[in-house]
């Protein structure tokens, strides 16, 4: 297998989470199949999360959004692990979007109805944990992922974006269970997908 360049996001706002252990078990995977690993911590990063003038007015990013920036131009591969709050995802990873997802970063509109698409030929997952079982969040709330895949990866060109969630962690989250998905996304980090 080729070897690619990986940049994972630990998109929970406590580092002392079952998704900073997914994020831990994926590194090692890909660090352990000869991929190139970059990471943030959501948790680690300093910025204002909050988008004040919209699009008017570009606030000055950050050190640590112009790092994100940077990763996110260097990778073949984006992967981001987040729980999913009242169906969708954190507040602060929300606002690490909305204050990096610019014109001229993600995208470039090219006409009132086309844009281009500045993230073509790279790929990318979502790791989404959940108290409830990930059908029955779909049944009753909808799609609670299109938010983030659709949204904001898809409409700066990642394509494919590949969706793993893992829910009803809290009620039968057993340790046999979460060592399962922890051998699943070290797999899955071995591959880089």
């Amino acid at each position: 297998m080729k070897s690619r360049k990986v940049f994972i996001l630990l998109g929970h706002p406590d580092k002392d989470s079952f998704n900073c252990t997914l994020a831990d078990e994926y590194q090692k995977g890909a660090e352990e199949a000869g991929h190139e690993v970059r990471r943030m911590n959501l948790s680690d990063m300093q910025f204002d999360p909050i988008l004040h003038y919209g699009y008017r007015l570009i606030q000055a990013l950050e050190p640590d959004l112009l790092s994100f920036q940077e990763n996110m131009r260097w990778c073949d591969h984006f992967i981001v692990f987040y729980p999913s709050w009242w169906s969708t995802m954190p507040a602060l990873l929300k606002g690490l979007f909305d204050r990096t997802w610019l014109p001229g970063f993600a995208y470039h509109f090219t006409g009132e109805f086309f844009w281009k698409k500045l993230m073509k030929g790279k790929s990318a997952t979502m790791v989404v944990t959940s108290d409830t079982i990930p059908f029955a969040q779909t049944f009753i709330f909808g799609d609670t992922i299109n938010e983030l895949k659709r949204g904001i990866l898809w409409f700066a060109g990642f394509s494919p974006i590949y969706v793993r969630r893992f829910g009803y962690l809290k009620h039968f989250g057993s340790i046999s269970r979460r060592e399962r998905i922890k051998y699943k996304i070290r797999k899955f980090g071995r591959k880089a997908k």
